[in-house]
C-alpha cells in the first residue's frame, strides 16, 4: 500500500439496510402487493416497509441473539416474508430461507445444520412445522406469519412480537463481508448444502441482475416474482426491485394458472420469472379462456430448458422471453440468453440462442471450460468440457465445510459446456449425466429438448445404460399426455421418428420406457440419479 495512490472517495460499505432506505427515500410511492393467506389482497408502500422491517429488527435485538445468528423462514412470498428478508439481514444477522418442498427429515437436517434459532413460518405449513419440533432442539422460538386472529397455531405470532416496539431504529454498520442470508442445495446427492451469501455479494449480484442485457428493471417495471423466496432468494429479485424502485407484486402460495393470471393483469405487472411448469399452467389456461396480455411484456424462465413452444407462444403474445442460467452457488445468477440486436428477436436464431443456449455471462462472472486435465478449451462452439466459473458473487466454500469448493481459484458448476465466439455458453449435459458410447459422448439434454418437442410427450429424461459393445447407450423415459388413445408402441415408434434428422444417426436412443411420472426434486429438476437405480439391470437389444 506505501506506493500506491488511493483514489479520494467516500468509502462506506455495501449492506442490504442501503436498499431499503434508498427505496423509502427515493421510491417512497413504490408500492409491495401481496397476495395474502388471509384471503385478502395487502398493500402498502416502501416507507412502511421500511418501518416493518424495523420494527422486526428491534424486537429481535430484544432476544439477544449473537451477530451472525441464523434465523430461519418456512414461508410463501409475501410481505411478512420481504420484511424479514430486510430486518433481519439489516440488523446483522443471517436470513436462511428454507424450501419447504423437500423431504422433512432434509429439512430438519437443515435447521440443525444451519442451528437456526428462531423459524418464523405460514400457517399452512403448521402440520410441518409440528413434525419438525421435535427433531429441531436448537430453534428457540417458532413465530407464525398470520393475522393474529385468524391464527390456529399455539405458537407467538408474527404481528404480537412487532407490535410493542417503536420502529425507531438505526441500522447497524459492518463490513460489507459479513454473512445477510444463507440458502441450501437441494440435495440430490448426499445432504443438502449451504451457500452462506454476504452482504457485498448481494448487493453486486442485485446490480448486475438489474442490467439492460440481464433482467433490464427499472423504476417503471411492475415485478411479479413467482419464483419462490425460499429458492435461492427468489433469484434476488426481492433486492434487484427495490434497488431500481420498482414496484413488487408477491403472489402468496397460489401458484396456479388463473390466480397469477388474474394478478399479472389487475396489478398491471410488466415483468415476472418462474420455472416452465408454472407457466405452462398459465398459458393453458389463457388458451381455454381466449384470452390475452395487456401489460406483461418480459419473462425470465430458468430452472431447466424452456420449451421451443412455450418461447413462441409468449412471443404471439407480445412478451418477450429471457432464458437464464445460474446456480445456488452462484447466488443464483450466472448467464443470460438474449439476442444482441432487437431486429432479430423473432428470428430462427434467436429462437435457438433463447432455446438451447444460456447466453452469455453478466459482468462478474468469468466463465471457462477444461479438459479432464483442466486445460482451458477454446471458444469455438464446438470443444465442450467441464464448466468452471468464478466471481464476487460466487461461492468460495460450502457452509461450515472444512475445505474449499474451488479448483486452482474456479468453482466447478458440474455441467459439461460449450461456449462459441460471441461468448454465448451452452450446457450440454451434467457431468453426471452425460452419455458415453463407443468412446464418444451423448448430450442427454439435447435428446430431452428434442423429445419434449414431440406432441406426444409431457417429460422425457434421457439416461445411460449399460451396454455389452458401446459400454453406455442412451434410454428416453417418457411421461406421455393423458388424452392419448393409440397403443405404447405406436407411440414410441412415431417419437422415435422424431428424432431423424435433427441429430446424429447414432445417438438416437435404442429405445423408450414410459412411467406414469418422471420423479422431481423439490425444486422441480429430473431426479436422473431414482431413475437410474430403477433401470440400472434394463437390457438393450445388442
Amino acid at each position: 500500500m506505501k506506493n500506491q495512490l488511493l483514489g479520494q472517495m467516500m468509502d462506506s460499505p455495501l449492506l442490504i439496510s442501503n436498499i431499503l432506505d434508498s427505496a423509502a427515500r427515493h421510491h417512497a410511492k413504490m408500492e409491495i402487493v401481496s397476495k395474502r393467506a388471509e384471503g385478502d389482497i395487502h398493500r402498502y408502500t416502501v416507507p412502511e416497509l421500511q418501518l416493518r422491517s424495523k420494527k422486526l429488527a428491534q424486537a429481535l435485538k430484544q432476544l439477544d441473539l449473537k451477530m451472525g445468528s441464523r434465523i430461519g423462514t418456512l414461508a410463501w412470498n409475501g410481505y411478512r416474508h420481504l420484511e424479514i428478508y430486510y430486518g433481519v439481514s439489516g440488523s446483522g444477522l443471517v436470513c436462511h430461507t428454507i424450501n419447504p418442498r423437500l423431504f422433512p427429515e432434509q429439512i430438519a437436517y437443515i435447521i440443525q445444520h444451519a442451528e437456526d434459532k428462531i423459524i418464523f413460518f405460514d400457517q399452512s405449513f403448521q402440520l410441518l412445522v409440528e413434525s419438525l419440533k421435535p427433531l429441531c432442539p436448537l430453534v428457540k422460538k417458532w413465530i407464525c406469519l398470520m393475522d393474529r386472529n385468524l391464527q390456529t397455531t399455539s405458537d407467538e405470532n408474527y404481528e404480537t412480537f412487532i407490535a410493542n416496539v417503536s420502529g425507531v431504529f438505526e441500522w447497524p454498520s459492518f463490513d460489507e463481508r459479513c454473512a445477510s442470508s444463507l440458502c441450501y442445495t437441494s440435495g440430490t446427492t448426499g445432504n443438502p448444502k449451504g451457500a452462506l451469501y454476504s452482504h457485498r455479494s448481494t448487493i453486486l449480484h442485485s446490480y448486475a441482475s438489474a442490467l439492460p442485457d440481464s433482467l433490464c428493471l427499472s423504476a417503471m417495471d411492475v415485478i411479479l416474482p413467482i419464483v419462490p423466496m425460499f429458492h435461492v432468494n427468489a433469484w434476488g429479485i426481492p433486492y434487484s426491485s427495490l434497488l431500481v424502485g420498482a414496484n413488487l407484486v408477491l403472489p402468496g402460495e397460489k401458484l396456479d394458472g388463473k390466480s397469477i393470471y388474474e394478478l399479472l393483469e389487475s396489478e398491471k405487472v410488466t415483468f415476472s420469472a418462474g420455472v416452465p411448469t408454472i407457466w405452462a399452467g398459465v398459458i393453458q389456461y389463457i388458451k381455454n379462456n381466449n384470452l390475452k396480455f395487456n401489460h406483461f411484456k418480459r419473462v425470465v424462465i430458468g430452472g431447466s430448458a424452456c420449451p421451443p413452444a412455450m418461447i413462441k407462444t409468449f412471443q404471439d403474445f407480445g412478451v418477450e422471453v429471457i432464458h437464464a442460467w445460474g446456480m445456488t452457488e452462484l447466488s443464483p445468477l450466472g448467464t443470460v440468453a438474449k439476442p444482441k440486436s432487437s431486429d432479430k428477436l423473432k428470428t430462427k436464431e434467436a429462437l435457438e440462442l433463447i432455446h438451447k443456449k444460456q447466453g452469455r455471462v453478466i459482468f462478474g462472472i468469468d466463465m471457462k471450460i477444461v479438459d479432464s486435465e483442466l486445460k482451458e478449451l477454446p471458444h469455438d462452439g464446438k470443444a465442450f468440457g467441464d464448466l468452471y466459473v468464478k466471481g464476487p458473487w460466487v461461492i468460495n466454500q460450502y457452509f461450515k465445510a472444512n475445505e474449499s469448493a474451488l479448483k486452482d481459484g474456479w468453482f466447478p458448476t458440474g455441467d459439461v459446456s460449450n461456449i462459441d465466439s460471441d461468448g454465448n455458453m451452452q450446457i450440454t449435459d451434467r457431468s453426471k449425466d452425460v452419455i458415453k458410447s463407443g468412446g464418444e459422448w451423448i448430450s442427454s439434454i439435447d435428446l430431452e429438448n428434442i423429445a419434449a418437442g414431440h406432441p406426444f410427450v409431457s417429460m422425457a429424461a434421457c439416461i445411460a445404460v449399460a451396454h455389452p459393445k458401446w459400454d453406455e447407450r442412451p434410454l428416453l423415459v417418457v411421461e406421455i399426455k393423458a388424452e392419448l388413445t393409440i397403443t405404447q408402441e405406436e407411440i414410441k415408434i412415431d417419437i422415435l421418428r422424431f428424432f431423424e434428422g435433427k441429430i446424429a444417426h447414432w445417438w438416437i436412443p435404442d429405445d423408450i420406457v414410459f412411467v406414469d411420472k418422471i420423479p422431481l426434486t423439490a425444486t422441480g429438476k429430473m431426479q436422473k440419479i431414482k431413475l437410474r437405480e430403477q433401470f440400472k439391470n434394463y437390457q438393450l437389444l445388442t
